[in-house]
């Protein structure tokens, strides 16, 4: 055999043999899964809707097979839409430093704020059609509220990893192609305190092709309660199409 021949076949070996080790080591990592169930005083936990319960897995080692959040930024398009006066979704989970853009889509102004917890913001009134942007740029959970509307609300949940997944509403949760390792899990749920979440968080060992997490058990003892506008006084008129005139 001539030696470009061989060069060629032995850069046709050396390529096999890299698309076979990648495809080993994406066959090692887990499908992550668990079950929510929800339970209070007020109701029957399966009887109920068990969707928004946010789980995430933070890496406790280090290694280069663990992809950092910053990688997802540039792949997602994200945003909170509000359309009937609701934002859709009602939670929605970003990667710390992602933009989320908040579109309108309502036929009447809006006025977007957080002024609580995670990112402090306010958008100020904008018009049908139009849109703003707001960037999450630290860890944390922001409650978002219209200054007009008080029956709309949402939550983000900015988070420093990329291996997180929201139930649907029968409970069921599935993070995708988390590498074998150590992590501490860690849950959020709208209608839980803090402490009762905190509870929750356990180091968590990941390994095999698909690797259960088990029954996640989550109270809810501290539901939502009515919030004030933007100024911190009550809504003059709940449910009004026309702008916010500030505070008297």
């Amino acid at each position: 055999m001539s030696r470009p021949r061989r060069l060629r076949a032995l850069a046709a070996s050396l390529c096999a043999c890299s698309l076979l080790v990648s495809a080993a080591s994406r066959a090692q990592d887990s499908r992550v899964t668990a079950q929510v169930e929800l339970s209070s005083e007020s109701a029957a936990h399966h009887a109920r809707n068990r969707a928004n319960v946010v789980v995430w897995l933070t890496a406790l080692q280090d290694s280069p097979r663990v992809r950092p959040a910053a990688e997802l930024q540039a792949r997602q398009r994200l945003r909170l839409l509000q359309k009937d006066k609701r934002f859709d979704p009602h939670v929605l989970v970003v990667p710390v430093g992602s933009a989320v853009e908040f579109p309108n889509h309502d036929p009447f102004f809006h006025n977007v704020f957080s002024l609580f917890e995670g990112k402090r913001f306010d958008l100020g009134l904008y018009e049908a059609g139009t849109s703003r942007l707001v960037h999450f740029d630290r860890p944390g959970v922001s409650y978002i509220f219209c200054n007009i509307h008080p029956e709309m609300s949402a939550v983000v949940v900015a988070l420093k990893t990329s291996y997180y997944a929201t139930s649907d509403a029968a409970g069921k949760v599935a993070i995708e192609r988390v590498p074998p390792g150590r992590y501490l899990m860690q849950v959020w749920a709208e209608g839980a305190s803090a402490e009762n979440l905190k509870a929750l968080s356990r180091e968590v060992t990941v390994s095999g092709a698909e690797h259960s997490l088990g029954v996640i058990r989550v109270v809810e003892d501290a539901p939502p309660a009515p919030h004030k506008n933007k100024y911190g006084r009550d809504y003059d008129a709940p449910g009004s199409d026309y702008p916010a005139t500030g505070p008297k």
